[in-house]
């Protein structure tokens, strides 16, 4: 086949005039900070969620930070995750002084299982957190009953779930916390950015006030028209406040999020059918329950050739490729300091796992370029083009 000459990235944020405008417009207002943009964004995602509150923040990692915190999770806790999962999750609560504990997963979904959940439970076990891996639903159902039955704390690791639904519910709609991203790689972008959806009344008001400074007004309230701007702080917070100008790219992408994820799934079964029958790749299995998935990665398994000289063959095709995620408990500082616990399939996905380019404005001809390009790769695996 003949090599495209320009390179295909794994990822590429959907940008459109809609969007350059309204950042435009919040730029021509001068209020660029957090102000009546990010509450209008935040009304919007409870109304996707159905959750009662939703707080911008200017990362998923700051959300999860937030969350554990809000909790009193520190020294003597333990949080139970997946493996399978970015490191910033593991970070949050190692450095809150608790300690990860690792649930192995579903080969085909990757998607945490609630039984494995159940079995890392401790009389320490403070939190779990489930992760909708890669636009999949995890099972909530198993989850939100275990952790019932366990009076534990469940925390949604939603950041690749904007539009994914559980039986019906869109995921942070069911009264647990969850976490969203806004990264430039993900299903909706803010440039940097994300929001803790919630029920509680108690941690909203806890959570606002620790993403500020530990000042309970925002900056429009005490700068903008009759606003008092003298405050006191009971608790020291920190900066994870979202500015308006992030906010407005929000507001534009979850207007064209159902569309932006239908064009996802399009793209994501062409994949499927186009490699179908490629010896030495196993495609991504979807949950078996009812769900809506969001199509956020679209992540093979190389069976046949190792991950990194297949990475290398797809470097040579000009295209692009991610790697989601370099299992957490295979990282040098939790083999050191935790010693964590076998998690088989968990280690037999890592060493297979790679995210194909997905992202909307791909054309068909780039998805079935990748296709013919696997299938040369995997055909002579040793071998050049």
């Amino acid at each position: 086949m003949k090599i495209r000459e320009d390179f295909l990235p794994m990822n590429r944020p959907s940008i459109g005039e809609a969007e350059i405008a309204a950042v435009s417009d919040c730029l021509r207002s001068r209020w660029i900070t957090t102000g009546p943009l990010c509450q209008s964004f935040e009304e919007r995602f409870r109304g996707l969620t159905g959750a009662r509150y939703a707080i911008s923040i200017t990362s998923a990692t700051a959300g999860m930070h937030l969350a554990l915190m809000a909790l009193d999770i520190g020294p003597g806790d333990e949080v139970i995750t997946p493996s399978m999962t970015f490191v910033s999750t593991i970070n949050m609560i190692a450095l809150l002084g608790a300690k990860p504990i690792f649930a192995d997963i579903d080969y085909q979904t990757l998607n945490v299982l609630p039984e494995e959940i159940e079995a890392r439970i401790s009389k320490r076990t403070k939190a779990v957190i489930p992760v909708h891996f890669a636009g999949a639903p995890a099972d909530m159902d198993g989850i939100m009953g275990i952790a019932k039955r366990y009076g534990i704390t469940v925390i949604e690791d939603a950041a690749h779930a904007v539009g994914t639904r559980y039986r019906g519910t869109h995921v942070g709609g069911f009264g647990a916390m969850a976490v969203f991203s806004f990264h430039p790689i993900k299903n909706i972008t803010t440039g940097e950015g994300g929001m803790i959806t919630h029920d509680d009344e108690a941690l909203e008001k806890r959570m606002r006030i620790l993403r500020f400074h530990g000042i309970e007004r925002d900056a429009w309230k005490r700068y903008g028209k009759g606003g008092n701007p003298e405050y006191d702080i009971l608790e020291p917070g920190y900066k994870y406040n979202m500015p308006d100008m992030q906010a407005a790219l929000g507001i534009a992408q979850l207007a064209r999020l159902e569309t932006l994820n239908a064009r996802r799934k399009q793209i994501v079964d062409l994949y499927r059918e186009a490699l179908a029958d490629v010896a030495g790749l196993d495609l991504p299995g979807w949950p078996t329950y009812p769900h809506d998935h969001a199509h956020h990665l679209f992540v093979v398994k190389i069976a046949s050739m190792t991950r990194e000289r297949f990475m290398e063959r797809l470097s040579e095709y000009n295209i692009g490729y991610g790697l989601h995620f370099p299992a957490c408990h295979r990282l040098s500082y939790i083999q050191k300091r935790y010693a964590p616990n076998p998690l088989p399939e968990t280690d037999r996905a890592a060493a297979r796992i790679i995210s194909l380019p997905l992202f909307p404005d791909m054309t068909d001809d780039d998805v079935l370029y990748v296709c013919q390009a696997i299938r040369e790769i995997l055909q002579t695996p040793g071998g050049r083009r």
